[in-house]
């Protein structure tokens, strides 16, 4: 990508858009196109259709998404599969047909099977079944990635995809119904603390596994596969290290300086026992992460909360 490239981040607002926004400038590019929701509706065909006659772009990060947490997924399944299939195979169509010169899709660690050997490798894709509860998301982000991958076999495309583990970071949601984890915990510890409740209400058993990534990292390894990548092989982006839910509630609860007790509700699902990704493959394409776990949650607890 040259510095002055045109260069489009559907769903800029959200918490990756927008860090890749933050890199981008940060790396001096200059021509960067964004559109909110309101002023272009990537579930309409037409619209997108036009959008890309209109600016021309000779780069896309696809970002946009209809995202939530295990609740959301779960409740609103047809919501989540229809506009996520109809957002991703519009600007990915329109991509190829306007001829973008490369494209990145976001991806996510749902698509693999519930009970995928750990850590998860790129190649246990379609290798079993998937959590139930978030089926619907991760099924249309599996077709956004064959799509990528067979608009490069079928057209010659340079479509890449990347799947990055859990993420947090600014502009992320802490509404508690939609939320993720790490940002749900974050607000109900502070919450907690401020209200002085004298116990916290966590979901499941806390035994369940997770890795996290700060959002700001994965603006970097999205910046990095697109300087130095091409492939059908979508990439795994994390950490390499994980920890259990119980173990970050109470790295959450030390770093908000709530010091109540944790309430675990037993009769709300815990999701996947374990998602850690196999990291090996975006190392050898010389990235790594530089945001350690503890260092990231104070500071987005810092800005957001304090």
């Amino acid at each position: 990508m040259q510095k002055e490239s045109k260069i489009y981040i559907a769903g800029h607002t959200g918490m990756v858009g927008s860090a890749i926004v933050r890199k981008l400038q940060q790396e001096g590019y200059t021509n960067i196109v964004v559109r909110t929701s309101k002023e272009l509706d990537l579930t309409h065909q037409q619209s997108v259709i036009d959008f890309f006659k209109e600016e021309q772009p000779a780069y896309v990060f696809l970002a946009a998404a209809k995202v939530g947490g295990i609740e959301a997924n779960n409740t609103y399944r047809g919501q989540f599969l229809y506009e996520n299939l109809q957002i991703q195979s519009n600007v990915i169509h329109q991509s190829y047909k306007h001829s973008v010169k490369k494209l990145l899709f976001l991806a996510s660690s749902c698509i693999y099977p519930k009970l995928a050997p750990q850590p998860i490798k790129e190649s246990y894709l379609l290798t079993g079944e998937l959590e139930p509860t978030n089926e619907p998301y991760a099924i249309a982000k599996i077709a956004g990635i064959k799509l990528c991958e067979n608009y490069n076999r079928q057209y010659g495309c340079n479509f890449i995809s990347v799947m990055p583990t859990n993420l947090y970071g600014p502009n992320d949601s802490y509404e508690l119904n939609n939320s993720h984890v790490l940002p749900a915990l974050l607000r109900k510890f502070h919450e907690a603390k401020i209200n002085k409740q004298a116990t916290v209400e966590v979901w499941g058993t806390g035994a369940p596994k997770r890795e996290f990534l700060h959002v700001d990292d994965l603006a970097t390894a999205c910046y990095h596969v697109m300087q130095t990548y091409e492939g059908t092989i979508s990439v795994n982006v994390g950490t390499g290290n994980d920890l259990s839910i119980k173990e970050l509630a109470e790295l959450i609860k030390n770093i908000v300086g709530y010091t109540g007790t944790i309430n675990w509700n037993t009769t709300k699902p815990d999701g996947t026992p374990r998602k850690l990704l196999d990291v090996s493959l975006i190392h050898s394409l010389g990235w790594q992460h530089t945001i350690e776990l503890e260092e990231g949650i104070k500071e987005v607890y810092t800005k957001k909360f304090m």
